[in-house]
């Protein structure tokens, strides 16, 4: 009677005792097809992780008994194409990238590497379309800190710029003027500076500024507000502000200063590959 009781009454099959909204769940068999196929992944799966990299470790994996590596894949690649670029590599990084013509190789492959390098390098920063962002240079226009020549850019680009870790560094340090002038002479500074570049301003407060500006900051960025290369102070007669030309943005840089960093990429990269990302960063059409 008990078993009766457990089988379904039209199949006439054992049912598993689970019920949803009165029915009743039949234990009726998995096919042999699917049970075989379980059996095989199973097995396939044991296999796959003794004989590739698998099993995590505490200081990386197992590494299977066929010894396969994607890494050591790649490596091989990189280490193909590079002996395959040898030559002409060789010839960039002995060249002097001002008298290299645009027909020779070495430019041709400088430029296409250099693109390369900026990616994996430089678009963290200056974006992947060197456009820059509020304080990282733009590179795609002529508008240079530290000079947009290639020898100017390829110096940037190896010692970086501000940095503790390389001797030939561009370095400058302009003032925290908040520690030196008092508040309404920052404003009525900020003012000038946004005249010189014909932004919006107060006329009379700005007027009010002239000898500050020249007693002031005159001596770095010039008595036409030109910028100096030599001291990487930027122009302010034109409306390219590194860290944005709103009225907030001019005073508190004249209130606190700026102090970007760049590295030195003199250590991290071979000679080709600097004087390949100068030659992108130069022809992106901004170069001087």
């Amino acid at each position: 009677m008990s078993d009766n009781l457990n089988k379904d009454e039209v199949t006439g099959v054992d049912t598993t005792g689970h019920v949803w909204d009165g029915i009743r769940e039949l234990n009726n068999p998995l096919p042999r097809w699917w049970l075989w196929c379980f059996y095989l992944t199973v097995a396939w799966g044991v296999v796959y992780t003794i004989a590739y990299p698998a099993w995590p470790l505490i200081n990386g994996a197992t590494s299977g008994f066929l010894g396969y590596s994607t890494r050591a894949n790649v490596a091989a690649d990189i280490e193909a194409v590079d002996a395959q670029n040898a030559e002409v590599a060789a010839q960039l990084a002995a060249a002097d990238l001002s008298t290299l013509s645009a027909d020779d190789p070495a430019y041709h492959y400088g430029v296409a590497g250099g693109a390369a390098v900026f990616r994996a390098n430089c678009s963290q920063c200056h974006g992947s379309g060197a456009a820059g962002a509020v304080g990282y240079p733009n590179l795609l226009d002529n508008d240079w800190l530290w000079g947009g020549s290639l020898e100017a850019i390829e110096a940037t680009v190896r010692h970086g710029v501000r940095n503790d870790t390389d001797d030939d560094a561009r370095y400058s340090e302009m003032p925290a003027f908040g520690e030196i002038l008092e508040r309404d002479e920052i404003t009525a500074l900020a003012e000038y500076v946004l005249a010189l570049s014909n932004q919006e301003h107060d006329a009379a407060l700005a007027a009010t500024a002239t000898e500050l500006f020249v007693d002031n900051c005159s001596s770095c960025h010039g008595e036409e507000a030109e910028g100096m290369y030599d001291l990487g102070a930027p122009r302010l007669s034109d409306a390219i502000t590194l860290y944005g030309n709103s009225r907030d943005a001019v005073i508190e840089t004249i209130t606190n200063a700026r102090f970007g960093v760049m590295p030195a990429w003199g250590p991290r990269l071979d000679e080709a590959e600097i004087k390949a990302v100068t030659l992108y960063v130069h022809q992106l059409g901004g170069g001087e």
